[in-house]
């Protein structure tokens, strides 16, 4: 419904710069905005939109509010309030209670009567669904798992035994939760496979991307806090702890018993080495590798940026010759000190 900007700057918490009776009907980007629309500028690249827009209102910083050709409201942080009016525009989808007749559901599972149990999906023994659960369809939720009250499970998600969900989770297509850890052990030549008889424990308000796996503990269970968001296709392994409110992003693979502290950010492509620790408040760049723990909040990065091939291949054959390099240097160095002496 067409809503006055004065209602979106009560919502967002801003503050407004033109009329307050004008009327949005939706969102867009600053690029393809027009009439009754409202958009954001939070990152200096895309100033040179502004001047052109065809939005009815922008969202602004007070820097970059004079500029604006048309109503601001102005934020401290223009991308928070904007979400904040992205999620008035396009709330969450409702959806109704009830179980699809497809669904195969054990006798002995406890499903709360506002749950929605979709089509195809799988309820095993002694699952707990609680109230406003959205299992959604080609679930499969095997037995003595619990899901707390709101969560929902997309599509095509995986529960193995024993995993516990919190509340108002978001579970994205092809998930997997619970399955076996890498644990194997050499034996006259060959492998033998260790018993994963640990679980996986997630807390409350939990968002896991498409793809994700995340493996069962050993021993004892791999544990997601509160407030965790993880990106898609990202492999966790048994015995992790990620505290809460940590994002991570694509792609980043974390081995075994690594624990992960609370407020953390890990770029995307990172691969973390087993059996380290990471404090609080640490950003991790992307495409890093970490192998060995990180004791101090800050920022830490390995990856090398693209450059120019050519640049590329004398640098590494400069980098090849690095310890040569350093014993010649040090050769010389000494050589210095001691006609010092």
């Amino acid at each position: 419904m067409p809503t006055r900007l004065a209602e979106l700057r009560d919502l967002s918490g801003t503050e407004l710069i033109g009329d307050a009776g004008c009327l949005i009907t939706g969102v867009a980007t600053l690029q393809t905005a027009g009439p009754g629309d409202i958009s954001f500028l939070a990152h200096r690249k895309y100033r040179r939109y502004l001047r052109n827009t065809g939005a009815s209102a922008v969202v602004a910083s007070r820097e970059d509010a004079p500029h604006c050709p048309v109503n601001v409201l102005v934020a401290d942080d223009p991308y928070l309030a904007f979400v904040r009016i992205l999620r008035f525009f396009h709330p969450v989808e409702t959806f109704l209670p009830g179980i699809d007749p497809t669904a195969e559901i054990s006798h002995s599972a406890r499903i709360a009567g506002t749950a929605h149990i979709g089509a195809h999906v799988f309820i095993g023994d002694d699952v707990t669904i609680s109230d406003g659960v959205f299992v959604g369809p080609g679930c499969i939720v095997d037995h003595r798992s619990t899901i707390g009250s709101g969560t929902r499970l997309t599509a095509n998600v995986t529960l193995c035994q024993g995993v516990t969900l919190g509340k108002n989770g978001i579970l994205h297509p092809g998930v997997v939760i619970g399955a076996d850890g890498f644990g194997i052990v050499k034996d006259q030549g060959g492998w033998l496979k260790i018993p994963q008889i640990g679980s996986v424990v997630i807390g409350d308000d939990v968002e896991i991307g498409a793809n994700t796996t995340i493996d069962r503990g050993a021993l004892s269970d791999t544990v997601i806090e509160h407030g965790v968001k993880i990106d898609n296709q990202v492999q966790i392994g048994h015995n992790v702890f990620i505290g809460a409110h940590t994002a991570i992003a694509g792609c980043v693979a974390v081995a075994g018993s690594v624990t992960i502290g609370r407020n953390c950010m890990i770029g995307g492509q990172s691969a973390i080495a087993g059996h380290i620790e990471i404090a609080d408040n640490v950003l991790v760049y992307g495409m890093s590798g970490i192998t060995n723990s990180i004791k101090k909040a800050g920022q830490y990065g390995s990856a090398t940026p693209a450059m120019e091939a050519g640049v590329w291949r004398k640098n590494i054959v400069r980098l090849r010759n690095l310890d040569e390099i350093a014993r010649r240097l040090n050769h010389l160095e000494n050589l210095i000190n001691n006609n010092k002496s």
